[in-house]
């Protein structure tokens, strides 16, 4: 990637601190001072009070009090997929159900017939699209998950659009792959579930590995969906490959999910709407990263995750926007920001670590990214206000001033 030397002078620097996540009432603690950041070649190699003599070859920025945070880390998105589904957006408004709508043939399924139908260089374009609107709301690293394929070519084209465009020098934002060849049951192996997870482990694990096109792997374990049992087949084969793992856990109804993602110490384990207490112990027990999905509950209609009570028992939680083409097609941080504020009772320092550095734990980068801390990457959001507390305030505007990524401003609104 292409980076810049860029020092920021007089800034409000809020940032929580730490290269693993934080857990409990550590995530409502912030490093929160005026001073100065210094990036080199990409890197943060400077953090702390303003000097009075700033070094040549270097871009300057002169904050003037205005908050900068960490680069965010959209840590759950379905991002690359064909068409869109707007159909089904009013037939919930009518009363139909997600999972109503699924064994119609439509949800996900309906994504994958035109994913499978769609040109990579399609894909690709809107996949851009995504990213470029993304960027504007301080976004700096996405998880993208394959997943609108079911199929062998399918699942490597989505993952190879992604490939492609983090191969981009120039690119805006940093894609961390996830294969979730598991998202549903393809028409063609209904009724052999268990086929399908065998296709997905002797097949496509293999050759995703063979060819880096993801880091991590996920599943759908949902009643109707995936067991329990299915999903520990898939996530412990990916494990012994090398893949970290995920887990769509407790969405629909309590299933057992965020309990499984305890027991194989998994990355995260996402949305949880549903999630029981003891699930809600597995995780916190464990270290596995609670990822809500706020908007998702938005537009389903359905009461949101425990957040509350999740960092109240020592979970570490994570925001992400769930970005997809049929239950939650938004992107939207600051809405995000806002609903996890007030619906699930979240602190607007516990918001931005759920969306910096426990984002970035939960794709496995929080050595890396997460943190405006000396040694990692240069990925910084600049906000047009003097105070954080403008990121709920602002119910779904966008606070945004200035993304930085490797020390290049990618995003500027004058």
């Amino acid at each position: 990637m292409k980076n810049s030397n860029l020092i920021i002078t007089g800034a409000r620097i809020v940032t929580p601190l730490g290269r693993t996540a934080r857990k409990g009432k550590d995530m409502d603690e912030l490093f929160d001072e005026y001073g100065s950041i210094e990036i080199t070649e990409g890197k943060i190699t400077y953090v702390g009070h303003d000097r009075p003599h700033l070094p040549e070859g270097y871009q300057v920025i002169h904050a003037d009090g205005k908050v900068v945070l960490p680069g965010f880390v959209d840590s759950h998105t379905h991002l690359v997929f064909g068409g869109f589904r707007p159909d089904e957006f009013i037939w919930r408004l009518n009363g139909d159900t997600y999972m109503s709508i699924l064994q119609r043939g439509g949800g996900i399924l309906s994504t994958v017939k035109a994913t499978r139908e769609a040109s990579p260089s399609s894909l690709r374009n809107k996949t851009e699209w995504f990213i470029h609107t993304m960027s504007q709301m301080g976004v700096t690293t996405v998880e993208g998950k394959s997943g609108y394929g079911l199929d062998r070519d399918t699942e490597l084209k989505q993952l190879e659009v992604m490939q492609s465009i983090n191969f981009d020098p120039i690119r805006k934002v940093d894609i961390v792959p996830t294969f979730l060849g598991a998202h549903a049951v393809p028409t063609e192996y209904k009724g052999r579930e268990d086929d399908y997870i065998d296709f997905l482990i002797r097949e496509m694990l293999p050759l995703i590995k063979q060819r880096m096109l993801a880091e991590n792997c996920d599943i759908f374990c949902e009643r109707g969906v995936f067991t329990v049992e299915q999903s520990r087949r898939l996530l412990r084969a990916a494990q012994e490959m090398g893949f970290g793992i995920k887990i769509h856990a407790d969405e629909i109804v309590s299933f057992g999910g965020s309990e499984l993602a305890g027991e194989l110490h998994a990355l995260s384990a996402d949305h949880l709407l549903h999630a029981s207490d003891a699930g809600i112990r597995a995780l916190a027990d464990n270290d596995v990263v609670a990822t809500l999905l706020p908007l998702t509950a938005f537009t389903l209609r359905e009461p949101y995750a425990r957040g509350r009570e999740m960092i109240d028992s020592g979970c570490a939680v994570a925001l992400a926007t769930d970005l997809n083409p049929g239950s939650c097609c938004s992107g939207s941080i600051p809405l995000t920001f806002a609903l996890a504020c007030i619906y699930m009772h979240l602190t607007v320092a516990e918001a931005i670590t759920a969306m910096t550095l426990n984002g970035a734990a939960a794709v496995n980068r929080a050595d890396t990214i997460g943190s405006i801390e000396v040694g990692k990457q240069g990925d910084l959001v600049m906000l047009d206000a003097d105070t954080p507390n403008v990121l709920p305030y602002y119910t779904g505007m966008n606070a945004v001033e200035r993304t930085i990524k490797g020390g290049r401003v990618v995003s500027h609104r004058e």
